[in-house]
């Protein structure tokens, strides 16, 4: 029993908040979530999620829940500065790799709803409303937190452990002197969320389109239901304030949609930022979310960054503070996460640049060089492979090794994480390999479960859609040692390989 007041403190309770106190609570550690405000905002921000993330949610029990308010995306046509289509970007086909839809957009209100309600319902959090922290110090033993309910009553906190979720102007991060890399992206957005009225959806287009026009460069969106989104480019001179204003809003829309076809849900404009913390841990504090880092928006992927950050964080957490292992696994927590947004933002910025070219003849030639890159027409493009592997941290060897590994829908339309649970995991080609005892008594001692995945239907793990044996074969491998937030920390060839890979795992904290 810690001798703190909680093992671990969340401070920020949007949906990256929300999500590390469901799987701490999951856990079983005691958790104190806070945010200065008391109710969720209203409107919409963040609007597309990935299967990664769905996979997530139905680790901590809230997909079903979510689902309700979830869409497929819809494939991202860009069209050149003449107006012709010059490249698609689209998400992966069936079967999907993960269980759900790869790319979906969602109704943010209501889905931190059930995030926050869920997060609730565990014994072990505790959560606090209106409540705002003014400082915090460290030690090795632990944090101290000074917080301010909302009726002006401070007090002290203590923690093993904090979680910085609150947000881009995060006052952790300013509080610990963390600086922010920049990534060298700023550019004026208006962003316009419209509730559509039936008979006027048939105006708008079936597709999500980017509009790569040098005389303002603009994103629109299908959202959920009737729910439809503009990302404007804001020009020279124009001031942003102004230009929230509904009459300019809707001149702006005019392409589309009059006044009498939607309801303006929001508009509000932003500076797409590429900006990532320096350090994303300071001693017993780590950053996550919007406080360590922001990216333009033009795959969708800031939400998703942020909830990959708990993802990652949290499981390593939970086996230092339980004893499990050493407190060095934290270390990697930065090193992968760093590493894998510094990357992915490096690529949504050269998708930005395509899209926000001004100059006329420069539009030309980049809408050459793309249909050329296609042989001549547009080609299509995933989300998916968009988003790269981990590349460092911890990891083993094998072609796969930083990879997301499938999950494969079994007998009866049963997803693995339900039946065989999502810790540390030695995943075998039932069609390649059988594990001799030496092997499985070894994958017991470091707490491994085995699973063996095959098309038999007589087979614990039979698998219905061919998901697995297809990895299996691109990655060359005939087993996976799988992470709890399922990346693949090796593969291996054979049961002397696979021997050297539990061999090499055994000797790293993990």
């Amino acid at each position: 029993m810690t001798r703190h007041d909680v093992q671990v403190a969340v401070i920020g309770f949007g949906p990256c908040g929300a999500v590390a106190a469901n799987l701490l609570g999951q856990a079983g550690i005691t958790t104190l979530a806070i945010d200065k405000l008391v109710d969720i905002f209203p409107k919409p921000r963040a609007i597309a999620l990935d299967h990664e993330i769905m996979r997530l949610f139905d680790n901590i029990g809230v997909a079903d829940k979510v689902l309700p308010f979830v869409a497929p995306f819809t494939a991202s046509e860009h069209h050149g500065a003449q107006g012709q289509l010059i490249r698609r970007i689209d998400m992966v086909p069936k079967p999907y790799p993960m269980g759900y839809t790869p790319s979906m957009v969602f109704s943010q209100p209501p889905v931190e709803e059930v995030l926050r309600a869920h997060a609730a319902s565990w014994d072990g959090v505790q959560i606090e409303l209106g409540t705002e922290l003014l400082e915090l110090s460290q030690d090795e033993a632990g944090v101290t937190l000074r917080l301010r309910d909302g009726a002006g009553v401070e007090r002290a906190v203590t923690a093993d452990y904090v979680i910085a979720c609150d947000g881009a102007s995060s006052l952790v991060r300013q509080n610990l002197g963390i600086a922010l890399d920049d990534l060298v992206f700023d550019e004026p957005w208006l962003v316009v969320d419209l509730l559509v009225h039936g008979a006027a959806l048939s105006k708008l287009p079936s597709k999500s389109a980017q509009y790569c026009e040098p005389a303002r460069p603009t994103t629109y969106l299908v959202g959920p239901n009737n729910h439809r989104r503009w990302e404007i480019m804001l020009l020279p001179g124009e001031d942003r304030f102004a230009m929230e204003a509904p009459g300019r809003v809707w001149q702006l829309l005019s392409r589309w949609l009059t006044p009498e076809d939607a309801t303006l849900w929001r508009a509000n404009s932003y500076r797409f930022h590429a900006l990532v913390a320096h350090e994303w841990r300071r001693g017993r504090v780590f950053l996550a979310g919007d406080s360590a880092h922001q990216q333009p928006p033009f795959i969708g992927q800031g939400m998703c960054q942020g909830l990959r950050d708990v993802s990652n964080l949290i499981w390593k957490l939970v086996r230092v503070i339980e004893g499990k292992t050493d407190p060095a696994l934290l270390d990697s927590y930065g090193e992968e996460r760093g590493a894998h947004v510094r990357e992915l933002t490096g690529r949504i910025k050269t998708i930005g640049h395509v899209i926000c070219e001004r100059d006329p003849e420069a539009a030309r030639l980049r809408d050459e060089r793309i249909l050329a890159e296609g042989g001549g027409v547009a080609r299509t493009i995933t989300r998916q492979e968009i988003v790269p592997p981990l590349r460092c941290g911890l990891l083993g060897e094998g072609a796969a090794a930083g990879t997301l590994f499938p999950q494969p829908r079994l007998l009866g339309g049963v997803l693995p994480d339900q039946a065989r649970g999502t810790g540390w995991r030695l995943v075998i080609d039932g069609r390649q390999i059988v594990l001799p005892g030496e092997i499985v008594a070894k994958a017991a001692l470091l707490g491994l479960n085995v699973i063996t995945v095959s098309a038999d239907p007589a087979s614990r793990d039979a698998e219905i859609e061919g998901v697995a044996g297809a990895w299996f074969d691109r990655s060359g491998c005939d087993a996976a040692l799988v992470r709890p937030d399922h990346y693949v920390f090796a593969t291996s060839v054979g049961t002397a390989d696979l021997a050297s890979q539990l061999d090499r795992l055994a000797a790293v904290p993990h």
